[in-house]
């Protein structure tokens, strides 16, 4: 047993919570190696005038964060740390990134969008079991060819209102992100501008760099993207391809009217501006504005997935090409992807000709309501936008809250969110002062409740949590 004790005065939030950070942080270096007994909790509460309960839940929190195991009549041990598996870089050290790849242990994720847990787990086994019966062959090599069931899965999840696409305009997809990548890489070349909306699913706009496109940003505003500034872009940039979430736009939740659409497509049109459509948020609404896809058809690639609505580890895309292309994006998309596995594909097309997929749907939208209408009540009187079928909201931050540290301070809170640089195409976006924040992760709405309380409590009390003196 070691003679440590922490020191908790440093670090913010509950004291079982600087506790719990502190025990980890002299595991990381090095006071409390492996194999360390911790003190026990009555000698450990006693020694730094705490409570037996602080102790008792900084110790849960370390063993939820890997870091300690615990028995009953033996005690608290420090365990062996296990190396990160982080990719590293040619220097060593880690690729850095916006988001934690992993979050954490012990950290409420709501920076991800992900269809929420609904029992999703029974059909997909079910789903997966019967594929590895009947087609080992299949799920043992390489994708050769499409069956046409995947077209036709693709066509009918992708139909809304009277427009359904033909089965021969349907490329399969690794989920919605390789599609749309798949899409700029086979309709533009390295050099050619992209244009996105100023804030945006901004890692379609940093993977479009990677292959070597050019970003231009278009105002945005209540409705969307402003015609007027688009018009400005294509006349003095040239763009050859802009990308538009107009449904439940991420992150500021505004769906684009009509008249708008057909604004945006008499300019693209003027002057020839390929469109790519991301519906992926549109599938979760009743009904929208005119689809791009009927609008404009000679000139839009309409994409959709099951992510958000059905699950995200599927990994089940599709795009809607205008009709001569459907053959080029899947050539881009076998490019960049390394070709699309048969089981994940026959998966998803399962899940969407058997009706499971739209089952399922139906109850994402309906825990995306009750998490939803959680959020409203614990913000009611606050400023945000939402919608009662967006898995996140778009939340306004009062004086004298900055969108990043905002994020910080719910960081050190054991909160993840997303502060509105993350949707940001580059530097010279407004400032808006929001923070996206995502509820659709967390296990349970008592999990939705704690997370969403912290948030509003910092909103409460900013000085707490504005700057931590570190």
């Amino acid at each position: 047993m070691t003679n440590w004790l922490p020191n908790l005065q440093r670090g913010a939030g509950p004291l079982y919570v600087r506790l719990a950070d502190q025990i980890e942080r002299d595991i990381e270096n090095g006071t409390l190696p492996p194999g360390t007994k911790l003190p026990p909790q009555r000698n450990l509460a006693y020694d730094v005038g705490v409570t037996i309960g602080t102790v008792s839940r900084a110790y849960a929190l370390v063993r939820q964060r890997g870091l300690v195991s615990g028995e009953v009549g033996r005690g608290t041990y420090v365990l062996e740390r296990i190396r990160s598996s982080r990719s590293t870089g040619a220097n060593g050290q880690p690729f850095g990134g916006t988001r934690a790849s992993v979050p954490e242990p012990g950290k409420t994720r709501m920076d991800s969008t992900a269809a929420p847990n609904v029992g999703q787990a029974d059909a997909l086994t079910r789903i997966t079991e019967r594929i590895a019966r009947d087609h080992p062959a299949d799920i043992a090599s390489y994708t050769r060819s499409l069956p046409a069931r995947w077209l036709d899965a693709g066509s009918q999840w992708l139909a809304r209102g009277d427009w359904t696409p033909h089965p021969d305009s349907i490329v399969p997809t690794l989920g919605g992100h390789a599609g749309i990548l798949a899409t700029i890489a086979a309709m533009t070349v390295p050099g050619d501008r992209i244009a996105f909306e100023e804030f945006t699913y901004s890692h379609i706009a940093r993977s479009a760099t990677v292959i070597g496109r050019r970003l231009l940003s278009v105002a945005i505003d209540e409705e969307g993207m402003v015609p007027e500034d688009f018009e400005r872009v294509c006349a003095q940039q040239h763009p050859r391809m802009v990308f538009l979430v107009p449904s439940l736009h991420n992150p500021t939740l505004a769906t684009m009217p009509e008249t708008r659409r057909r604004a945006i497509v008499e300019i693209a049109r003027v002057h020839n501006v390929w469109l790519i459509e991301d519906n992926i948020y549109g599938a979760l609404l009743d009904r929208t504005p005119p689809l791009f896809a009927t609008l404009a058809p000679e000139r839009t690639f309409h994409v959709g997935s099951l992510s958000k609505s059905v699950a995200a580890g599927v990994r089940g895309g599709w795009v809607a090409t205008p009709p001569p292309y459907a053959s080029r994006v899947l050539t881009a998309h076998k490019m960049i992807t390394g070709g699309i596995p048969f089981l994940l594909a026959e998966l998803a097309a399962q899940l969407v000709l058997s009706g499971e997929a739209f089952d399922i749907h139906d109850h994402v939208r309906a825990e995306i309501g009750a998490r939803q209408a959680i959020a409203a009540s614990l913000f009611a009187g606050r400023d945000f936008t939402s919608h009662p079928n967006a898995p996140f909201l778009w939340l306004k931050l009062p004086e004298p809250w900055l969108s990043s540290t905002y994020k910080q301070a719910a960081m050190e809170e054991g909160v993840l969110i997303d502060d509105e640089d993350e949707f940001k195409v580059g530097r010279a976006g407004a400032t808006l002062h929001r923070a996206r924040i995502a509820f659709t992760v967390p296990e349970s709405h008592d999990c939705v409740t704690r997370g969403l309380t912290t948030l509003r409590s910092l909103l409460d009390n900013p000085i707490s949590g504005f700057d931590n003196y570190g």
